[in-house]
Protein backbone atom coordinates (compact mmCIF):
# COMPACT_ATOMS: atom_id res chain seq x y z
CA UNK A 1 0.00 0.00 0.00
CA UNK A 2 1.50 3.28 -0.91
CA UNK A 3 1.33 5.84 2.16
CA UNK A 4 1.47 9.71 1.23
CA UNK A 5 4.62 10.95 1.83
CA UNK A 6 4.29 13.53 4.84
CA UNK A 7 8.05 14.86 5.79
CA UNK A 8 11.09 13.61 4.68
CA UNK A 9 12.61 13.37 7.96
CA UNK A 10 9.90 11.89 9.81
CA UNK A 11 7.21 10.67 7.75
CA UNK A 12 7.33 6.94 7.78
CA UNK A 13 5.31 6.40 10.54
CA UNK A 14 2.62 8.82 9.46
CA UNK A 15 -0.17 7.88 7.42
CA UNK A 16 -1.99 11.58 6.51
CA UNK A 17 -0.05 14.66 5.91
CA UNK A 18 0.19 16.99 8.99
CA UNK A 19 -2.74 19.84 9.47
CA UNK A 20 -1.92 22.61 7.37
CA UNK A 21 -2.74 24.86 10.35
CA UNK A 22 -0.52 22.49 12.49
CA UNK A 23 1.93 22.86 10.57
CA UNK A 24 2.48 26.41 10.52
CA UNK A 25 2.23 26.20 14.40
CA UNK A 26 4.78 24.12 15.40
CA UNK A 27 7.49 25.47 12.90
CA UNK A 28 10.00 27.46 14.06
CA UNK A 29 11.63 28.45 11.21
CA UNK A 30 10.89 31.83 10.94
CA UNK A 31 12.53 32.04 14.41
CA UNK A 32 15.62 30.27 14.13
CA UNK A 33 16.52 30.79 10.95
CA UNK A 34 19.06 33.28 12.89
CA UNK A 35 21.18 30.06 13.91
CA UNK A 36 21.78 28.83 10.64
CA UNK A 37 25.26 29.83 10.88
CA UNK A 38 25.80 27.93 14.08
CA UNK A 39 24.26 25.37 12.23
CA UNK A 40 26.50 24.94 9.64
CA UNK A 41 29.41 25.25 11.64
CA UNK A 42 28.28 22.26 14.28
CA UNK A 43 27.58 20.35 11.13
CA UNK A 44 31.23 20.70 9.99
CA UNK A 45 31.99 19.55 12.66
CA UNK A 46 29.68 16.66 12.88
CA UNK A 47 31.04 15.45 9.32
CA UNK A 48 34.39 15.85 10.46
CA UNK A 49 34.02 13.80 13.32
CA UNK A 50 32.65 10.99 11.08
CA UNK A 51 34.89 10.99 8.93
CA UNK A 52 37.80 10.83 11.43
CA UNK A 53 35.83 7.45 13.19
CA UNK A 54 35.19 6.24 9.82
CA UNK A 55 31.78 6.71 9.77
CA UNK A 56 32.10 9.10 6.73
CA UNK A 57 34.35 8.91 4.00
CA UNK A 58 36.88 11.31 3.38
CA UNK A 59 35.48 12.22 -0.15
CA UNK A 60 31.76 12.50 1.30
CA UNK A 61 33.27 14.47 4.63
CA UNK A 62 34.48 16.78 1.65
CA UNK A 63 30.91 16.84 -0.48
CA UNK A 64 29.13 17.90 2.54
CA UNK A 65 31.27 20.73 3.80
CA UNK A 66 31.24 22.02 0.26
CA UNK A 67 27.60 21.90 -0.10
CA UNK A 68 27.50 23.21 3.35
CA UNK A 69 29.29 26.17 2.48
CA UNK A 70 27.68 27.21 -0.50
CA UNK A 71 24.27 26.68 1.36
CA UNK A 72 25.80 29.20 3.94
CA UNK A 73 26.44 31.83 0.76
CA UNK A 74 23.06 31.52 -0.61
CA UNK A 75 21.05 32.57 2.77
CA UNK A 76 23.45 35.38 3.33
CA UNK A 77 23.01 36.72 -0.24
CA UNK A 78 19.27 36.22 0.54
CA UNK A 79 18.75 33.41 -2.28
CA UNK A 80 17.82 31.01 0.13
CA UNK A 81 13.86 29.61 0.12
CA UNK A 82 12.84 28.90 3.97
CA UNK A 83 9.97 26.36 3.77
CA UNK A 84 7.49 26.43 6.39
CA UNK A 85 6.63 22.54 5.67
CA UNK A 86 10.06 22.11 6.62
CA UNK A 87 9.59 23.26 10.31
CA UNK A 88 13.05 24.43 11.27
CA UNK A 89 16.71 25.83 10.27
CA UNK A 90 17.86 22.25 10.67
CA UNK A 91 15.55 20.60 8.19
CA UNK A 92 15.28 23.56 5.76
CA UNK A 93 19.34 23.28 5.53
CA UNK A 94 19.41 19.68 5.45
CA UNK A 95 16.98 19.51 2.72
CA UNK A 96 18.87 21.78 1.02
CA UNK A 97 22.06 19.82 1.30
CA UNK A 98 20.47 16.52 -0.17
CA UNK A 99 19.14 18.65 -3.20
CA UNK A 100 22.76 19.78 -3.99
CA UNK A 101 24.97 16.79 -3.41
CA UNK A 102 22.18 13.97 -3.25
CA UNK A 103 21.92 10.98 -0.91
CA UNK A 104 25.64 11.99 0.59
CA UNK A 105 23.69 14.75 2.05
CA UNK A 106 21.22 11.94 3.76
CA UNK A 107 23.85 10.88 5.37
CA UNK A 108 24.84 13.50 7.67
CA UNK A 109 22.96 13.57 10.56
CA UNK A 110 24.15 10.24 11.59
CA UNK A 111 24.45 9.26 14.97
CA UNK A 112 22.97 12.88 16.51
CA UNK A 113 19.32 14.23 16.69
CA UNK A 114 17.59 17.30 16.31
CA UNK A 115 17.72 17.38 19.87
CA UNK A 116 21.44 17.91 20.65
CA UNK A 117 21.39 19.76 17.41
CA UNK A 118 19.51 22.64 18.64
CA UNK A 119 20.72 22.35 22.14
CA UNK A 120 23.98 22.80 20.03
CA UNK A 121 22.97 25.66 17.79
CA UNK A 122 21.80 27.49 20.76
CA UNK A 123 24.81 27.42 22.68
CA UNK A 124 27.25 28.79 19.92
CA UNK A 125 24.86 31.30 18.87
CA UNK A 126 24.65 32.41 23.09
CA UNK A 127 28.28 32.24 23.28
CA UNK A 128 28.86 34.52 20.25
CA UNK A 129 26.36 37.02 21.63
CA UNK A 130 27.68 37.14 25.30
CA UNK A 131 30.83 37.92 23.56
CA UNK A 132 29.31 41.21 21.39
CA UNK A 133 27.38 41.88 24.63
CA UNK A 134 30.64 42.59 26.53
CA UNK A 135 32.49 44.41 23.55
CA UNK A 136 29.33 46.89 24.88
CA UNK A 137 29.72 46.43 27.95
CA UNK A 138 33.32 48.06 27.97
CA UNK A 139 32.46 50.40 25.03
CA UNK A 140 30.17 52.26 27.58
CA UNK A 141 32.65 51.55 30.28
CA UNK A 142 35.32 53.53 28.54
CA UNK A 143 32.74 56.43 27.73
CA UNK A 144 32.04 56.60 31.09
CA UNK A 145 35.89 56.60 32.35
CA UNK A 146 36.38 59.39 29.93
CA UNK A 147 33.49 61.64 30.89
CA UNK A 148 34.61 60.99 34.83
CA UNK A 149 38.05 61.76 34.29
CA UNK A 150 36.95 65.45 32.96
CA UNK A 151 34.29 65.96 35.30
CA UNK A 152 36.18 64.66 38.80
CA UNK A 153 35.70 68.13 40.23
CA UNK A 154 32.22 68.83 38.93
CA UNK A 155 30.22 69.18 42.39
CA UNK A 156 27.11 68.30 42.71
CA UNK A 157 24.75 66.95 45.44
CA UNK A 158 24.70 63.52 46.19
CA UNK A 159 21.28 62.21 47.13
CA UNK A 160 19.15 59.45 49.39
CA UNK A 161 15.52 59.48 48.90
CA UNK A 162 16.17 61.46 46.46
CA UNK A 163 16.58 64.18 48.44
CA UNK A 164 20.17 66.41 49.27
CA UNK A 165 22.58 64.24 51.17
CA UNK A 166 25.81 64.98 50.61
CA UNK A 167 28.42 66.98 47.75
CA UNK A 168 29.99 64.36 45.45
CA UNK A 169 31.45 65.17 42.37
CA UNK A 170 30.05 63.89 38.80
CA UNK A 171 32.93 61.86 38.31
CA UNK A 172 31.75 60.00 41.43
CA UNK A 173 28.84 59.45 40.24
CA UNK A 174 29.68 58.23 36.77
CA UNK A 175 32.16 55.84 38.37
CA UNK A 176 28.80 54.44 40.50
CA UNK A 177 27.68 53.10 37.24
CA UNK A 178 31.36 51.59 35.90
CA UNK A 179 30.80 49.46 38.59
CA UNK A 180 27.54 48.04 38.42
CA UNK A 181 28.33 47.41 35.02
CA UNK A 182 31.76 45.73 35.71
CA UNK A 183 29.52 43.55 38.01
CA UNK A 184 27.20 42.65 35.14
CA UNK A 185 30.54 41.84 32.77
CA UNK A 186 32.00 39.69 35.79
CA UNK A 187 28.17 37.58 35.40
CA UNK A 188 28.12 37.44 31.64
CA UNK A 189 31.55 35.92 31.56
CA UNK A 190 30.70 33.29 34.32
CA UNK A 191 27.78 32.45 32.30
CA UNK A 192 29.51 32.26 29.23
CA UNK A 193 31.55 29.42 31.02
CA UNK A 194 28.70 27.07 31.38
CA UNK A 195 26.76 27.92 28.09
CA UNK A 196 30.19 26.90 26.72
CA UNK A 197 29.85 23.07 27.10
CA UNK A 198 29.08 20.57 24.39
CA UNK A 199 26.09 18.43 24.25
CA UNK A 200 26.40 17.52 20.76
CA UNK A 201 26.81 13.57 20.60
CA UNK A 202 23.52 12.92 23.44
CA UNK A 203 21.38 12.69 20.03
CA UNK A 204 17.63 12.47 21.24
CA UNK A 205 18.23 11.89 24.76
CA UNK A 206 20.43 8.16 25.44
CA UNK A 207 23.50 8.70 23.09
CA UNK A 208 24.30 6.93 20.13
CA UNK A 209 25.46 3.41 18.94
CA UNK A 210 27.87 4.87 16.37
CA UNK A 211 31.66 4.69 17.44
CA UNK A 212 31.54 8.91 17.87
CA UNK A 213 34.86 10.69 19.46
CA UNK A 214 32.88 13.60 21.38
CA UNK A 215 36.15 15.39 21.69
CA UNK A 216 36.69 15.92 18.18
CA UNK A 217 33.60 17.70 17.63
CA UNK A 218 34.27 19.81 21.19
CA UNK A 219 37.64 20.96 19.99
CA UNK A 220 36.61 22.16 16.60
CA UNK A 221 33.63 24.05 18.15
CA UNK A 222 35.72 25.80 21.10
CA UNK A 223 33.50 24.19 23.73
CA UNK A 224 35.58 24.26 26.53
CA UNK A 225 34.26 20.75 27.87
CA UNK A 226 31.60 17.79 26.67
CA UNK A 227 28.34 17.62 28.58
CA UNK A 228 28.39 14.52 31.06
CA UNK A 229 25.00 13.28 30.61
CA UNK A 230 22.59 13.02 27.47
CA UNK A 231 19.28 13.25 28.89
CA UNK A 232 21.21 16.07 30.41
CA UNK A 233 22.45 17.29 27.25
CA UNK A 234 19.38 17.54 25.18
CA UNK A 235 17.22 18.94 28.00
CA UNK A 236 18.97 21.40 29.39
CA UNK A 237 18.08 24.87 29.11
CA UNK A 238 20.10 26.42 32.27
CA UNK A 239 22.26 28.10 30.42
CA UNK A 240 19.93 30.46 28.41
CA UNK A 241 18.13 31.28 32.08
CA UNK A 242 20.98 32.48 33.57
CA UNK A 243 21.93 34.42 30.75
CA UNK A 244 18.55 35.64 31.30
CA UNK A 245 19.05 36.84 34.83
CA UNK A 246 22.24 38.41 34.09
CA UNK A 247 20.77 40.63 31.35
CA UNK A 248 18.04 41.20 33.70
CA UNK A 249 19.99 42.62 36.05
CA UNK A 250 22.12 44.72 33.40
CA UNK A 251 19.01 46.19 32.46
CA UNK A 252 18.37 46.98 36.01
CA UNK A 253 20.99 48.81 36.02
CA UNK A 254 20.58 50.60 32.80
CA UNK A 255 17.40 51.48 33.63
CA UNK A 256 18.24 53.14 37.13
CA UNK A 257 20.90 55.12 34.75
CA UNK A 258 17.92 56.03 32.35
CA UNK A 259 16.27 57.23 35.31
CA UNK A 260 18.80 59.91 36.54
CA UNK A 261 19.46 61.03 32.90
CA UNK A 262 15.84 61.69 32.52
CA UNK A 263 15.69 63.75 36.19
CA UNK A 264 18.72 65.60 34.93
CA UNK A 265 17.29 66.57 32.11
CA UNK A 266 14.02 67.67 32.95
CA UNK A 267 13.95 71.31 33.77
CA UNK A 268 13.26 70.70 37.74
CA UNK A 269 16.96 69.52 37.65
CA UNK A 270 19.26 70.88 34.07
CA UNK A 271 22.20 69.04 35.55
CA UNK A 272 22.78 68.01 32.31
CA UNK A 273 22.03 68.21 28.26
CA UNK A 274 21.85 65.11 25.79
CA UNK A 275 22.63 66.05 22.31
CA UNK A 276 19.25 66.34 20.13
CA UNK A 277 20.32 63.30 18.00
CA UNK A 278 19.59 61.11 21.22
CA UNK A 279 15.87 62.82 21.64
CA UNK A 280 12.90 63.55 20.25
CA UNK A 281 10.57 66.32 20.33
CA UNK A 282 6.71 66.48 20.48
CA UNK A 283 3.97 66.51 17.91
CA UNK A 284 1.88 69.40 20.27
CA UNK A 285 4.43 71.13 21.74
CA UNK A 286 7.55 73.06 19.89
CA UNK A 287 9.30 73.62 23.17
CA UNK A 288 9.79 69.50 24.02
CA UNK A 289 12.69 67.73 23.70
CA UNK A 290 12.50 64.18 25.57
CA UNK A 291 15.24 62.14 26.53
CA UNK A 292 13.83 58.94 24.43
CA UNK A 293 16.55 56.85 24.02
CA UNK A 294 16.82 56.33 28.24
CA UNK A 295 12.93 56.37 28.30
CA UNK A 296 13.01 53.62 25.76
CA UNK A 297 16.02 51.96 27.69
CA UNK A 298 13.79 52.08 31.19
CA UNK A 299 11.03 50.79 29.76
CA UNK A 300 12.77 47.75 27.86
CA UNK A 301 14.09 46.25 31.52
CA UNK A 302 10.76 45.49 31.73
CA UNK A 303 10.48 43.28 28.80
CA UNK A 304 13.84 41.75 29.88
CA UNK A 305 12.66 40.96 33.40
CA UNK A 306 9.72 39.23 31.13
CA UNK A 307 11.50 37.05 29.33
CA UNK A 308 13.30 35.42 32.48
CA UNK A 309 10.15 34.85 34.32
CA UNK A 310 8.98 33.24 31.20
CA UNK A 311 11.94 30.60 30.50
CA UNK A 312 11.81 29.84 34.29
CA UNK A 313 8.03 29.07 33.81
CA UNK A 314 9.02 26.85 30.65
CA UNK A 315 10.75 24.83 32.10
CA UNK A 316 9.54 24.37 35.47
CA UNK A 317 7.37 21.27 34.73
CA UNK A 318 9.52 19.78 32.05
CA UNK A 319 10.24 15.85 32.72
CA UNK A 320 13.39 14.40 30.85
CA UNK A 321 14.36 14.30 28.45
CA UNK A 322 13.22 16.90 25.31
CA UNK A 323 10.15 18.42 24.97
CA UNK A 324 8.92 21.00 22.04
CA UNK A 325 7.92 22.90 24.77
CA UNK A 326 11.50 24.18 24.37
CA UNK A 327 10.68 25.13 20.74
CA UNK A 328 9.31 28.42 23.37
CA UNK A 329 12.91 29.22 24.23
CA UNK A 330 14.17 30.63 21.71
CA UNK A 331 12.14 33.65 20.86
CA UNK A 332 12.24 35.18 24.57
CA UNK A 333 16.17 34.01 24.74
CA UNK A 334 17.06 36.06 21.30
CA UNK A 335 14.99 39.06 22.13
CA UNK A 336 16.51 39.25 25.82
CA UNK A 337 20.24 39.43 23.90
CA UNK A 338 19.29 41.84 21.24
CA UNK A 339 17.61 43.92 23.62
CA UNK A 340 20.28 43.97 25.91
CA UNK A 341 23.27 44.56 23.45
CA UNK A 342 20.86 47.18 21.83
CA UNK A 343 20.23 49.36 25.20
CA UNK A 344 23.94 49.19 25.51
CA UNK A 345 25.18 49.78 22.32
CA UNK A 346 22.71 53.23 22.98
CA UNK A 347 24.36 53.84 25.95
CA UNK A 348 27.79 53.40 24.82
CA UNK A 349 27.04 56.17 21.79
CA UNK A 350 24.64 58.61 24.45
CA UNK A 351 27.05 58.55 27.32
CA UNK A 352 30.76 60.47 25.80
CA UNK A 353 28.16 63.15 24.71
CA UNK A 354 26.41 63.74 28.00
CA UNK A 355 27.31 67.72 28.54
CA UNK A 356 26.85 68.36 32.14
CA UNK A 357 25.49 71.98 33.26
CA UNK A 358 28.33 72.47 35.52
CA UNK A 359 27.16 75.93 37.94
CA UNK A 360 23.56 74.19 38.10
CA UNK A 361 24.84 71.35 39.34
CA UNK A 362 26.84 72.86 42.16
CA UNK A 363 23.96 75.63 42.81
CA UNK A 364 21.81 72.38 43.64
CA UNK A 365 24.98 71.17 45.92
CA UNK A 366 24.52 74.05 48.09
CA UNK A 367 21.03 73.61 48.58
CA UNK A 368 19.20 71.14 50.60
CA UNK A 369 22.34 72.01 53.90
CA UNK A 370 24.65 68.91 51.80
CA UNK A 371 27.11 70.12 54.26
CA UNK A 372 25.51 69.47 57.60
CA UNK A 373 27.60 66.07 57.94
CA UNK A 374 30.92 67.42 57.59
CA UNK A 375 29.47 70.26 60.49
CA UNK A 376 29.14 67.17 62.56
CA UNK A 377 32.23 65.65 61.82
CA UNK A 378 33.98 68.65 62.82
CA UNK A 379 32.71 68.82 65.96
CA UNK A 380 33.07 65.77 66.54
CA UNK A 381 36.93 66.23 65.86
CA UNK A 382 36.55 68.82 68.65
CA UNK A 383 35.64 65.84 71.28
CA UNK A 384 31.84 65.61 71.24
CA UNK A 385 30.20 62.32 70.96
CA UNK A 386 28.94 62.09 67.35
CA UNK A 387 24.79 61.98 68.61
CA UNK A 388 25.43 65.04 70.22
CA UNK A 389 26.94 66.68 67.32
CA UNK A 390 24.11 64.98 65.00
CA UNK A 391 21.36 67.31 67.59
CA UNK A 392 23.56 70.16 67.45
CA UNK A 393 24.01 69.61 63.83
CA UNK A 394 19.84 69.39 63.34
CA UNK A 395 19.02 72.54 65.46
CA UNK A 396 21.64 74.83 63.10
CA UNK A 397 19.67 72.98 60.14
CA UNK A 398 16.57 74.11 61.74
CA UNK A 399 17.58 77.53 62.08
CA UNK A 400 19.05 77.77 58.78
CA UNK A 401 15.29 76.87 57.73
CA UNK A 402 13.56 79.07 59.31
CA UNK A 403 15.93 81.95 58.25
CA UNK A 404 16.65 80.81 54.89
CA UNK A 405 20.54 80.47 54.98
CA UNK A 406 22.30 77.11 54.54
CA UNK A 407 25.03 76.06 57.13
CA UNK A 408 27.73 78.26 55.00
CA UNK A 409 26.15 81.56 54.87
CA UNK A 410 26.07 81.91 58.45
CA UNK A 411 28.07 83.77 60.27
CA UNK A 412 30.44 82.77 63.47
CA UNK A 413 28.09 83.79 65.79
CA UNK A 414 25.22 81.91 64.22
CA UNK A 415 26.80 79.15 64.28
CA UNK A 416 28.12 79.52 67.96
CA UNK A 417 25.07 79.83 69.37
CA UNK A 418 24.75 75.80 68.60
CA UNK A 419 28.00 75.45 70.17
CA UNK A 420 30.51 76.84 71.51
CA UNK A 421 33.17 74.42 70.27
CA UNK A 422 32.73 75.83 66.80
CA UNK A 423 35.63 78.58 65.61
CA UNK A 424 36.26 80.23 62.09
CA UNK A 425 37.91 77.11 60.72
CA UNK A 426 34.90 75.78 60.22
CA UNK A 427 33.88 77.57 57.01
CA UNK A 428 36.83 75.45 55.43
CA UNK A 429 34.58 72.29 55.92
CA UNK A 430 31.77 73.87 55.12
CA UNK A 431 32.58 74.45 51.93
CA UNK A 432 31.58 72.44 48.71
CA UNK A 433 35.41 71.80 48.04
CA UNK A 434 36.16 71.36 51.51
CA UNK A 435 33.27 68.43 51.94
CA UNK A 436 34.47 66.44 49.06
CA UNK A 437 38.01 66.89 49.00
CA UNK A 438 37.90 65.59 52.91
CA UNK A 439 36.23 62.21 51.34
CA UNK A 440 39.94 60.85 50.64
CA UNK A 441 39.90 57.27 50.55
CA UNK A 442 39.19 54.42 48.09
CA UNK A 443 36.10 54.46 46.64
CA UNK A 444 35.43 58.66 47.97
CA UNK A 445 34.49 61.13 46.16
CA UNK A 446 37.66 63.26 46.37
CA UNK A 447 38.75 64.30 43.18
CA UNK A 448 42.12 62.63 43.35
CA UNK A 449 40.35 59.14 44.29
CA UNK A 450 38.32 59.84 41.26
CA UNK A 451 41.08 59.80 38.96
CA UNK A 452 43.05 57.37 41.01
CA UNK A 453 39.69 55.43 40.36
CA UNK A 454 39.37 56.33 36.78
CA UNK A 455 43.32 54.71 36.38
CA UNK A 456 42.40 51.55 38.00
CA UNK A 457 39.20 51.25 35.84
CA UNK A 458 41.30 51.51 32.90
CA UNK A 459 43.92 49.01 33.88
CA UNK A 460 40.36 46.84 34.31
CA UNK A 461 39.46 47.11 30.91
CA UNK A 462 42.57 46.73 29.64
CA UNK A 463 43.20 42.92 30.53
CA UNK A 464 39.77 42.06 28.92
Amino acid sequence: MSVEKTNQSWGGRFSEPVDAFVARFTASVDFDKRLYRHDIMGSMAHATMLAKVGVLTDGERDTIIDGLKQIQSEIEAGTFDWRVDLEDVHMNIEARLTDRIGVTGKKLHTGRSRNDQVATDIRLWLRDEIDLILAEITRLQQGLLGLADAEADTIMPGFTHLQTAQPVTFGHHLLAWFEMLSRDYERLVDCRKRANRMPLGSAALAGTTYPIDRAITCELLGFEAISGNSLDGVSDRDFAIEFCAAAAVAMMHLSRFSEELVLWTSAQFQFIDLPDRFCTGSSIMPQKKNPDVPELVRGKSGRVFGHLAGLLTLMKGQPLAYNKDNQEDKEPLFDAADTLRDSLRAFADMVPAIKPKREIMREAARRGFSTATDLADYLVRRGLPFRDCHEIVGHAVKYGVDSGKDLAEMSLDELRQFSDQIDDDVFAVLTLEGSVNARDHIGGTAPNQVRAAVVRGKELLATR
